[in-house]
């Protein structure tokens, strides 16, 4: 059944599972981690660490009120699952058991799937499920982050009835990651301090994709967080220190920042500034260079294409490098992960990935990507109707003749290819 109006959030993840062949009649989500690889494996999972906490705070709520609570990884792997017995057998019938996989691309629309998708808290309400298996279920999901690094750990769910969307609900799943965040930082503050190289111990997590300007934040070597967010130059400053290991000379560092010829004095009062902010322990010169271990959103994109995990980087990437700089340095490395990435993707010939991209704001008028996903569809997939319309819509807009074969695929849905 389709509700009578569906949620932004809840219609984009619907085209992610559509577009990855995932079928709204198929009953069951499919088992990726096997009984005999899942306890060795779920031991080894730093969420391990904090199960027992999770289990006691929200695990016998969701008892007490009928209803599941649930731990994936990453990778949407559901790693525990807790409720009464009667509920979990029910549960077992949508395939919602531990070892089963809910990420969107292999189980369609849920909360849990979305929260790792959308990387923020988030709430299915029965007929928002893809699948008409999980319709008679609601469920609320928030993402769990490592405390040090900002990377997903996975994902606490909470399913059951109706009753689970309740703002209540929402709010104790939050407050229960959040404890389960607090509880890492503990153990980093007791073991992770002492195996830190740099004397300083200072750990710094730069965000700036999709973003005007960066959010820094410095984590200690006593687990204390300290965000700030940079103002647009001071963002170019320190992406292009982080994308230098080796550091930067002034001239460098001049060379990348402005468009025109700039004294030196200007480049140095805008270091001086950024030192007093940020402290000596962190801004090194000669050569100017961060003194501190360093995680960037743009890193573990490239990270994760320089490995081949596409769906992964893809995931990573909240849109382009700081995109209102005009700095030659970023400009640049701006173009080049926005290449690689696209590139990757069209390469995938994953049409679900293709998808992500041309629905979003920097790649809605793609036409080769938007060809290549046509291409990629199945002969029945519900969407090669959108796919050839977006075409149409950009031949018009571009002024491109009928290509040959266009009119057959806009009249049969055939791709001709």
């Amino acid at each position: 059944m389709v509700p009578k109006s569906v949620r932004a959030q809840v219609t984009e993840s619907w085209f992610r599972s559509a577009a990855a062949g995932v079928h709204a009649d198929t009953v069951d989500a499919p088992i990726t981690l096997p009984a005999d690889a899942l306890r060795d494996y779920r031991e080894a999972h730093p969420l391990a660490q904090v199960f027992p906490l999770l289990d006691d705070v929200l695990g016998q709520a969701a008892r007490d009120c009928d209803s599941i609570m649930a731990v994936s990884d990453a990778a949407g792997q559901l790693l525990w699952i807790c409720g009464s017995s009667g509920l979990l057998r029910r549960a077992e019938s949508i395939g919602f058991v531990e070892g089963s996989n809910w990420d969107e691309r292999l189980s369609g629309t849920s909360a849990p799937g979305m929260a790792l998708a959308l990387d923020q808290s988030v709430r299915v309400i029965g007929s928002e499920h893809f699948r008409r298996s999980v319709q008679r279920w609601s469920c609320a999901a928030t993402p769990i982050h490592d405390p040090e690094t900002s990377a997903l750990l996975g994902v606490l769910d909470i399913t059951g009835g109706e009753d689970v969307v309740m703002p209540q609900t929402m709010a104790m799943v939050r407050a229960a990651a959040r404890m389960a965040e607090a509880e890492l930082a503990r153990e980093l503050a007791s073991y992770g301090a002492r195996e830190r190289p740099h004397g300083g111990g200072l750990f710094v997590v730069l965000e700036s994709l999709g973003r005007t300007d960066s959010l820094l934040t410095i984590v200690s070597g006593n687990g204390k967080r300290r965000s700030t967010r940079l103002s647009p130059r001071h963002s170019e400053i320190l992406l292009l220190l982080a994308s230098a290991a080796r550091g930067l000379s002034g001239d460098e560092l001049a060379v990348l920042l402005y468009e025109e010829d700039s004294s030196a004095s200007t480049l140095r009062a805008e270091l001086n500034r950024l030192r007093n902010l940020l402290g000596e322990e962190l801004l090194a010169s000669r050569p100017y260079r961060l003194v501190a271990e360093l995680t960037a959103d743009w890193l573990a994109v490239e990270a994760h294409l320089a490995v081949g995990e596409v769906a992964a980087a893809l995931r990573a990437y909240r849109g382009p490098l700081l995109p209102a700089s005009t700095a030659p340095g970023v400009v640049r490395l701006r173009e080049n992960i926005e290449a690689s990435l696209r590139q990757a993707v069209l390469g995938s010939r994953e049409p679900d990935l293709m998808s992500t991209w041309t629905r979003s704001a920097w790649g809605a008028d793609d036409y080769v990507m938007w060809q290549a996903q046509l291409k990629a569809l199945g002969p029945g997939s519900p969407l090669r109707p959108l796919v050839t319309g977006q075409l149409a819509r950009l031949d018009r807009e571009l002024g491109h003749p009928d290509p040959p074969g266009a009119n057959l695929v806009l009249r049969s849905g055939r791709s001709g290819w």
